[in-house]
């Protein structure tokens, strides 16, 4: 088999016929999927703004607006104008990112391996992580950010000045997180010059290296100042509704984030690839870090995100699976280095780890746990239920509007969709006649109780493991 994928994955021009046919595959699998939770905001509310508007009236709306740059919903926008204002092309203005990223990710584990006929396993690893995987088949900022980083850690690695700065350039501008990722990029830049090419701190920050970055960041700059001059503020206001997102944690909170924090990097099948490492240096100890590859792995891993990790620890903000996503692919290829250089079975445990990360796709916790349905595959029959527990409400005549639902549900059809159908859902109240529930959304304890104890199931619409229920409220 190994020479199967071999053969198919061997001359460069094949490979990349591969990546745009398992591209394109995936763009066919995925091109009816709905917009899904922060992307409904990033992507579709922001993106019909400048669709209706101008593309380039950046001002958002106060009642919507995340202060993040509308980068997704630019590209989306432009797309819209181009081939028409549907969600398949929507899934479009992702396929060019999700090939790019295939690229740049197999020219990043190239340079991490030698042996030609390993590529496509350390590939296949990666790309099964539920979250990594996600991100494939939805439209959303993780995708473009991801390609634009491995294009710039491939052309430091190559000493590419022209592509890192174009990558630079476009990674300070997508996204708050986008941001971050830069300014990670600058150390691990800084920290593997100096460790990686023995060059000392002065040969390393000179004028022409800081100035590199500084131009490259101007785009953030820019947009940061032109937010404050125009809006006085970068990301919540008074009337936000993320107001509360955005303060600093107290001891207690701070703990709390540091479990959540380690708790994602173990959600999905990762514990499997956490688990193998841990052993694997408790086993094989000092002899893992005598490889350069390793090294650098545990240093991009840490560092490209370590703002991010910062940020997030002393807010209230919620700590999301997918702000790490970079940092998962070093680990996964990590195991894979580690698996090919000190073990004797290793299709045995390839297939192991392979199989616990599929897993994750199937890991749901009980209702009073959140579970991150946006970073699993295990969300995707989300999808077609819904439009079906719709036409159930439109057969029996049940003003939707009339609905109570949960976020991300309780927005306009169109927002999802794209169809044109402006109804939307209410915002649960414990009030609302009938109520449109998800498993994939996730509720407070309060909310489930109000549910419980006032709401009468009328009807249940269930497919493998996702459930959508239509309650009605009982009569008093």
């Amino acid at each position: 088999m190994k020479t199967i994928f071999h053969n198919i994955y061997k001359p460069d021009k094949r490979r990349k016929i591969f990546f745009i046919i398992l591209g394109i595959i995936i763009f066919f699998l995925s091109k009816d999927f709905g917009f899904f939770d922060d992307d409904i905001l990033f992507g579709s509310k922001m993106g019909n703004h400048l669709y209706e508007n101008s593309i380039f009236n950046w001002k958002m709306p106060n009642s919507f607006d995340p202060g993040h740059p509308p980068f997704l919903a630019t590209i989306l926008a432009v797309f819209w104008k181009i081939f028409g204002h549907n969600l398949w092309v929507s899934h479009l203005a992702m396929l060019p990112f999700v090939i790019g990223f295939f690229i740049q990710l197999d020219k990043f584990i190239i340079y991490l391996l030698k042996d030609k006929k390993l590529h496509f396993f350390a590939f296949l690893l990666v790309i099964s992580d539920p979250t990594l995987a996600t991100c494939l088949i939805l439209v959303n900022i993780e995708i473009i950010t991801l390609f634009f980083f491995f294009l710039i850690i491939n052309s430091i690695l190559k000493t590419n000045r022209k592509l890192q700065f174009i990558g630079l350039i476009f990674l300070s501008i997508i996204s708050f997180r986008s941001m971050m990722l830069f300014a990670g990029i600058f150390i691990f830049e800084i920290l593997y010059l100096k460790f990686f090419h023995k060059k000392t701190l002065k040969k390393i920050l000179t004028s022409k290296h800081i100035g590199f970055y500084f131009i490259a960041s101007l785009p953030a700059f820019f947009y940061v100042g032109w937010r404050l001059l125009t809006k006085g503020w970068l990301q919540t206001h008074s009337s936000s509704p993320w107001e509360s997102l955005w303060h600093f944690a107290d001891f207690d909170y701070f703990i709390r984030n540091c479990i959540v924090l380690i708790w994602r990097y173990l959600d999905f099948g990762r514990v499997f690839i956490m688990i193998f490492i841990i052993i694997s240096f408790l086993i094989f100890g000092k002899k893992i870090m005598h490889s350069k590859k390793h090294k650098f792995l545990l240093l991009l891993g840490l560092s490209s995100v370590i703002f991010i990790i910062v940020t997030i620890l002393i807010v209230t903000n919620t700590v999301g699976i997918r702000y790490f996503i970079t940092s998962y692919i070093c680990l996964n290829l990590l195991a894979f280095l580690i698996l090919t250089n000190f073990y004797k079975q290793k299709k045995i445990i390839f297939l192991l780890l392979l199989i616990g990360l599929i897993s994750g796709n199937l890991w749901i916790y009980p209702k009073q746990i959140s579970t991150a349905w946006r970073a699993t595959l295990g969300h995707i029959p989300y999808h077609s239920l819904r439009l079906k527990a719709i036409d159930y409400l439109n057969k029996n005549a049940i003003d939707i509007s009339n609905v109570g639902s949960f976020f991300p549900n309780y927005t306009k059809l169109d927002y999802i969709d794209l169809e044109g159908d402006k109804r939307s859902f209410a915002k649960f109240n414990g009030k609302n006649k009938f109520v449109f529930y998800a498993n994939v959304y996730n509720l407070t304890d309060e909310e489930l109780n109000i549910l419980d104890k006032n709401y009468t199931e009328l009807k249940q619409f269930n497919n493998f493991n996702t459930t959508i229920v239509i309650y009605i409220l009982n009569n008093k």
